[in-house]
C-alpha cells in the first residue's frame, strides 16, 4: 500500500473520533489570542472539577495558534490530571485526550504515534462495548462536547445548551451536567423572552452547593429579574467563599455596577483585574462604571449639568472610550463593547466615529439571529436619535424583526417602529410606504383588523396616485 493511501486511511479514521479536532468548534482567527487568555485564566482562578476538559481546550487553540510543542505539553498535563479520575467521565475524557493527541500528532507528521493513540482509544471503546470502533456514545461525550463549545464563544452557545440537554435526559441528577447546562442557558438567556435561568441557576446550586461561580451567576440573575435583596445574599454568600474568587469579584463588580454602587464595584473589578489584566470582560464592565458616573452626575443636574460637571463628564466618557477600546482590542469580536463604544462617542458628538464603530460590528458575520437582531435595533437607534436618520432607522429596525426569533431586541425593534412610522405619518396621512410598514407590525402584533386597514388605505392612495399621474390636465 502507497504512504498516500495510508495516511488516506489514518485520516478516515481520524474523523471517526468525538474530540476538539472534529466539532466544529467556531473559533475566529481573531479570537484565539482572548480564547486562550480565557482558557489559562481558568486554569489558575477558577477552582473547577473540569480542567482536564480546558487543557484539552488550551491543546487545541495552541495548535490552530501554529504551537504544536505547546499544545503537546498541554494534553500531556490534561492526561496527568485525567489519572487522578476514577469514574466514567475520567474514561471519557481520556478519550478525547487521546483523540486530541492523535489528531496533533498527525499534523506533525508523526503518523506511527498517531495510530497509536488510535489504538488506545479503540481498546476503550471495546471495553465499553461500543458499535463503533474509535468513539462511545455516553451522555458524559456529550458533556465534554457541551464544555468545549461553552468555552468558545457566543456563537457555539447554542450547540453546548443542546449537548448538555442530551446528556441530561440520560442523567438528569448529574451535578456537573446541570452545571454546563445552567451556564448555557444563562448566556442565551439574555436575549430570550422566556428566561430559564432561575431555574435552572438554583437547580446547579442545589447539586454543587459549594460552588460559588454558580452563586455569583444566580446573583445576576436575581437581579435581572427584580429580586435585587436575594440576590445580594448570594453575592455576599460568593465572596465569603474563597473558591474562584478572581471570578467572584468579577460577577460582583457587575452585580453592584448595576445596584448603582459604583465605588463598590470599581473595587471588586480593580481587584480582579489585579489577577487577570487581559480580560475583555473586566475592561467593559469598568468602563461601564465610568459611563454610570456619567449618567448619575446628569441625573444629578436634572440633565443640565454646570460647567464644572460637564468636565467631570468629559473625564468620564473619555474613561470609558479608553476602557472599551482596550476590551476591543482583547477580544475583537465582543458585540456589546462595540455598542457601548458607539454610544460613548455619539454622547460627545463624535458622530462620525460612532458610525464607523458601528460599521465595523456590522462586517462581523459570525454572529447568531438574536445578536443580528440586537445590533440591528441599537444602530436603528443611532440613526434616529443622534443621526437624525428616519429612513435608516426604518431599514434596520425592518432587519431586526424580520429575523424570526422571539427575543427583546425583536420586540423593541418592532415597538420603536410602530412610533417612528407613527410619527412620520402624523406629518404625512397620504405616505403609502409608511401605512405599509404600518400594516405590517400591526400584522405581526396579531392586529388584524388594523392591519387590513392600512393595507386598504394604502392601495387606495396608491391607486389614485396612479390615477392623477394618468390624467391629462
Amino acid at each position: 500500500m502507497s504512504k498516500n493511501s495510508e495516511e488516506d486511511q489514518l485520516k478516515d479514521r481520524l474523523e471517526q473520533l468525538r474530540c476538539h479536532f472534529t466539532w466544529k468548534l467556531l473559533i475566529e482567527d481573531v479570537e484565539t489570542t482572548d480564547l486562550e487568555n480565557r482558557v489559562l485564566e481558568e486554569i489558575e482562578f477558577l477552582d473547577t472539577k473540569f480542567n482536564v476538559s480546558v487543557h484539552n481546550l488550551l491543546a487545541y487553540v495552541q495548535h490552530l495558534k501554529g504551537q504544536n510543542k505547546e499544545a503537546l505539553q498541554s494534553l500531556k498535563q490534561a492526561e496527568d490530571l485525567v489519572q487522578t479520575e476514577q469514574d466514567d467521565q475520567a474514561h471519557v475524557r481520556r478519550l478525547v485526550t487521546w483523540g486530541n493527541f492523535a489528531w496533533l500528532c498527525y499534523h506533525m507528521g508523526r503518523l506511527e504515534e498517531a495510530q497509536m493513540y488510535l489504538d488506545k482509544v479503540e481498546s476503550i471503546c471495546k471495553e465499553f462495548a461500543s458499535s463503533l470502533c474509535y468513539t462511545v456514545e455516553s451522555p458524559q461525550m456529550n458533556c465534554e462536547e457541551g464544555w468545549a463549545f461553552l468555552k468558545c464563544g457566543i456563537q457555539n452557545y447554542e450547540r453546548a445548551k443542546a449537548c448538555f440537554e442530551k446528556a441530561l435526559e440520560v442523567d438528569p441528577e448529574n451535578p456537573e451536567f446541570n452545571t454546563g447546562y445552567a451556564i448555557a442557558v444563562s448566556r442565551l438567556d439574555v436575549f430570550s423572552k422566556q428566561s430559564q435561568t432561575l431555574h435552572t441557576l438554583k437547580r446547579a446550586i442545589r447539586l454543587n452547593p459549594e460552588d460559588a461561580y454558580i452563586k455569583a451567576l444566580l446573583a445576576l440573575t436575581l437581579q435581572g429579574v427584580g429580586q435585587e435583596a436575594e440576590g445580594e445574599k448570594y453575592i455576599e454568600e460568593a465572596l465569603h467563599s474563597t473558591s474562584s474568587q478572581s471570578y467572584v469579584f468579577r460577577y460582583a463588580g457587575k452585580f453592584y455596577r448595576r445596584k448603582g454602587s459604583v465605588d463598590k464595584a470599581l473595587h471588586f473589578l480593580k481587584m480582579a483585574l489585579k489577577k487577570t489584566p487581559s480580560s475583555a470582560f473586566l475592561h467593559h464592565q469598568v468602563g461601564l462604571c465610568y459611563k454610570t458616573q456619567m449618567i448619575q452626575i446628569k441625573k444629578a443636574n436634572h440633565w443640565k449639568p454646570k460647567e464644572r460637571d460637564k468636565e467631570n463628564i468629559h473625564r468620564l466618557v473619555q474613561k470609558a472610550i479608553c476602557e472599551f477600546k482596550k476590551a476591543i482590542e482583547l477580544r475583537p469580536i465582543f458585540h456589546q463593547v462595540y455598542i457601548d463604544l458607539a454610544k460613548m462617542y455619539a454622547e460627545v458628538g463624535q458622530h462620525r466615529v460612532a458610525e464607523d464603530t458601528f460599521q465595523t460590528l456590522l462586517s462581523i458575520e459570525i454572529f447568531g439571529d438574536h445578536i443580528q437582531q440586537y445590533i440591528h435595533f441599537e444602530y436603528g437607534q443611532f440613526q434616529e436619535f443622534h443621526m437624525k436618520s428616519e429612513v435608516n432607522a426604518v431599514i434596520h429596525y425592518l432587519k431586526a424583526i424580520k429575523i424570526e426569533k422571539s427575543t427583546f431586541s425583536r420586540e423593541n425593534s418592532l415597538s420603536a417602529l410602530e412610533k417612528l412610522i407613527l410619527k412620520k405619518f402624523r406629518r404625512n396621512g397620504a405616505d403609502v410606504e409608511s401605512l405599509s410598514i404600518l400594516g405590517f407590525v400591526y400584522k405581526l402584533k396579531g392586529e388584524m383588523h388594523e392591519a387590513l386597514g392600512c393595507y386598504e388605505r394604502a392601495l387606495r392612495l396608491a391607486a389614485g396616485s396612479e390615477n392623477s399621474v394618468g390624467r391629462v390636465p
